[in-house]
């Protein structure tokens, strides 16, 4: 067996926890060999509340599994409101920073990361967490923090963003495991349609641009996505929200925060990147398919929003690069 310790703690994110485990109860379902074992432990070994109000009941004492002297494969803790009472608990973080000895490889989901890094845990690695905790996991000055990502593996250290990033972290602790082909199994079943891959972005160009007040802006960036090869010019998109050219560029600013080319090459990075991560089209097939036409007006785009090449990330995030 391989056995993962979770340490749980009271108003925990219920998803941080319930998330991970289906993970690795479908693996194992689905013929994970060595199967997966998995060990729930709160400070007192009873049971926890979580801050949705389900209360879940603990295997052991985080105590218990401390003097209990066998070797695991894996320490998580989970995050939610708690974390930062966790964090700050002398004792806990003592047991997690004992635990951690013991363990093949640790983990955090969402905010426990927080606790973690109280335990030196991350010290001299790179980390993630919840977007909202950034600023508080960077409080450790040791902890070299990458605010964007959907999940971090620094050796034998990983960490996620928020919620159901957590899920996509044990997708990839799965496929490291046991392979690609179990990962893509356990997603299918769990009706996970993207499996992430970490260095995805926390969040969406859609969710990054403020919501539109006016019908018809909003509207427009609603269409946007799935009509991002057609001709997207300031004076396409006027008219299709029915708007001269220059009151649409200022409506637009004004109610999404962004003008629309920015917004618009957002878009057609954000669906290359999916393309290199899940695809073998090149890049100049990906170019003419997110309708930047040119493969060097990607580049272009990509190394100014991405911060590399389209190559280069295929390279670390592409289906084939594990």
């Amino acid at each position: 067996m391989r056995t993962f310790v979770f340490v749980a703690f009271e108003d925990f994110l219920l998803l941080d926890l319930a998330g991970p485990l289906d993970v690795l109860r479908t693996a194992t379902q689905l013929g994970a060999r060595p199967a997966y074992e998995t060990v729930v432990a709160t400070p007192t070994g009873g049971p926890v509340r979580s801050s949705c109000g389900v209360e879940i009941a603990a295997d052991a004492s985080l105590a218990e599994v401390r003097t209990d002297g066998r070797a695991f494969d894996t320490l998580v803790v989970v995050g939610g409101l708690g974390s930062r009472r966790a964090s700050v608990d002398e004792r806990l973080v003592a047991d997690v920073a004992a635990l951690a000895g013991r363990a093949t490889r640790v983990a955090s989901v969402c905010t426990g990361a927080l606790v973690l890094a109280a335990a030196g845990l991350l010290d001299d690695r790179t980390a993630t967490t919840h977007w909202a905790a950034t600023d508080e996991l960077a409080a450790h000055p040791a902890v070299d923090v990458q605010a964007d990502r959907i999940y971090v593996r620094d050796g034998d250290r990983w960490t996620s963003a928020g919620v159901t990033a957590g899920i996509d972290l044990f997708l990839a602790l799965v496929e490291h495991d046991h392979g690609p082909e179990l990962a893509h199994e356990v997603a299918g079943w769990l009706v996970v349609f993207v499996r992430r891959p970490g260095g995805q972005a926390q969040f969406s160009a859609q969710l990054l641009a403020q919501p539109a007040r006016s019908a018809a802006i909003e509207e427009l960036r609603r269409w946007l996505p799935d009509h991002l090869d057609e001709d997207l010019t300031v004076d396409a998109l006027a008219r299709r929200a029915r708007m001269s050219p220059r009151s649409f560029a200022r409506a637009f600013r004004a109610e999404t925060g962004t003008t629309p080319a920015a917004h618009v090459e957002a878009l057609r990075v954000e669906a290359a990147r999916r393309l290199l991560e899940t695809t073998e089209l090149t890049v100049a097939a990906i170019a003419a398919r997110v309708g930047f036409r040119r493969a060097e007006t990607l580049h272009r785009a990509f190394r100014r929003r991405v911060g590399t090449t389209p190559d280069r990330y295929r390279q670390h995030f592409g289906w084939r690069a594990s």
